[in-house]
């Protein structure tokens, strides 16, 4: 069977992170979007911090093309023995694009409403997390101007994360993919 990519989009603290290390568990592999940023600022001795990364996320689209950040994970994926790879994190169609070019992709929108994610994003403890509404904003606003927003509305599905354990996020997610494989 080919490769199937299943890349999560959702606005930042929608549950897609929680929703990889779940699926991780049940044998699928995993690849996040932001680490690839973060090793790219770690390679050019950036602090990891919520600014510095979102800059450069911005810089490589603009050098690179909005497919940049994918451009950064297609080895991984090709070196995956994997047939199902979770892509964390995909912010634009270009990048969906630059993904097809590798295997079957599909597409799953994770939402949250804003409070449940910046309750999310504050106790979750990352280094680019925001410390305070207006940081969080700010955050949102990036994601929608990279043209997060497309990616959301042209999902294969769409899970709604409100009021759900995690557990019945990550089996949620899960029985979605494996009706793709079917």
């Amino acid at each position: 069977m080919p490769k199937l990519i299943v890349c999560l989009t959702g606005m930042p603290g929608a549950g897609k992170s929680t929703i990889c290390s779940g699926l991780e568990k049940k044998g699928f592999s995993s690849i996040n979007m932001g680490d690839a940023v973060r090793a790219e600022a770690k390679r050019r001795n950036l602090e990891p911090t919520g600014q510095n990364l979102g800059k450069l996320m911005l810089e490589l689209r603009e050098k690179n093309g909005q497919g940049a950040v994918a451009e950064l994970i297609k080895d991984q994926i090709t070196n995956s023995k994997s047939e199902v790879i979770v892509i964390d994190g995909v912010r634009s169609n270009a990048e969906i694009e630059v993904l097809k070019k590798l295997a079957t992709v599909k597409l799953l929108a994770v939402h949250a409403s804003t409070d449940t994610r910046f309750s999310f994003l504050t106790t979750r403890h990352r280094s680019d997390d925001p410390q305070n509404r207006q940081s969080f904003d700010e955050r949102d606003n990036r994601e929608i101007g990279v043209g997060i927003s497309a990616s959301i509305a042209l999902a294969d599905e769409t899970l709604s994360n409100n009021n759900l354990t995690v557990d019945q996020l990550i089996n949620t997610a899960y029985s979605i993919i494996t009706k793709w494989l079917a």
